[in-house]
């Protein structure tokens, strides 16, 4: 029983021998080495910088100006509207007061989410086959201010893109549809085939384009252009 007592003050239990401690202790060892090993192995990589976000690339009609079917042109970069709808309502905003809910006509648009995150809210996004102009946008306010602006193809060329946002926004222009005005460039690109060529990222070089466009700074507006327009973000 003495033998028993000295062995437990010791800190042996029962039926250990010196050859299973270090066993024991070795495997330990083991362990803590595999447990660095797996901590070193995988270092953090470092977070990725954030992309700023191109600014939309619009045209608006002065204020004062009468408003007939459209309220300017809106050239996308793509058909992406989760994509593409922030950099447009950081811009109007400012201008129209907050952006709640558009519409648009899902002829030309292959992905219609019901709702968009944008900068401080969330949009809601409706469509209509029939009331809505396939190449329209139609944007509701806070306050229930309407606005309609026409969506130039983001494939178009620079200096057809141009002349589209240019006729739209023009305070003394005719009285057309959206799709009266794709229309109408496209017959004059049968005519002057040349512009399709051009890149849509180009700088606007057509009727003062390029002049009266500020810096591609979101939020930032420039002066305004021929006729009076507001060119926004290229």
């Amino acid at each position: 029983m003495g033998s028993t007592e000295g062995i437990s003050h010791t800190g042996f239990h029962a039926g250990s021998s010196p050859a299973k401690d270090d066993t024991r202790a070795a495997v330990q060892v083991a362990r803590r080495q595999v447990r660095t090993m797996s901590a070193t192995s995988y270092p953090t990589l470092p977070h990725p910088e954030p992309v700023a976000t191109p600014a939309a690339r619009l045209a608006l009609k002065t204020d004062g100006a009468a408003r007939g079917l459209l309220d300017g042109a809106w050239w996308p970069r793509s058909r992406d509207l989760l994509s593409e709808l922030p950099a447009l309502t950081d811009l109007l905003d400012p201008l129209w007061g907050r952006i709640t809910r558009i519409a648009v006509n899902p002829e030309h648009w292959p992905v219609i989410p019901r709702k968009i995150p944008v900068s401080g809210h969330i949009v809601k996004v409706g469509w209509f086959t029939s009331e809505i102009d396939p190449h329209k946008l139609l944007l509701l306010s806070y306050g229930t201010s309407r606005w309609d602006l026409l969506v130039v193809p983001p494939e178009t060329g620079a200096q057809s893109a141009a002349r589209l946002m240019a006729a739209v926004s023009d305070d003394d222009g005719p009285l057309l549809t959206a799709s009266a005005y794709i229309a109408a460039e496209a017959a004059r690109r049968a005519v002057s085939p040349t512009d399709q060529a051009l890149d849509p990222d180009e700088a606007w070089e057509y009727d003062g384009g390029a002049s009266a466009v500020s810096a591609a700074v979101t939020g930032q507006t420039g002066p305004p252009g021929p006729a009076g327009r507001l060119i926004i973000g290229m």
